[in-house]
């Protein structure tokens, strides 16, 4: 077994991993996507879930 190298310290947050079960389709699309921009998959899932956050911003702010 290899040992890690230990990180440098960046004063940034580590990202959160999530997994999710898409629909065959909906994951296809997203391949098509993706390579179409030239991007991970992944990458397009974190551009649209920031899109529906700043959509669903005005909701949020009003409920609180």
């Amino acid at each position: 077994m290899v040992a890690k190298k230990p990180r440098k310290p960046t004063g940034k947050p580590r990202p959160t991993r999530t997994s999710a079960s898409l629909p065959p389709e909906v994951y296809s699309t997203l391949q098509d996507i993706a390579k179409q921009k030239k991007v991970s998959v992944a990458w397009v899932i974190r551009d649209a879930a920031d899109k529906y956050i700043a959509e669903q911003r005005p909701l949020l702010e009003s409920a609180r």
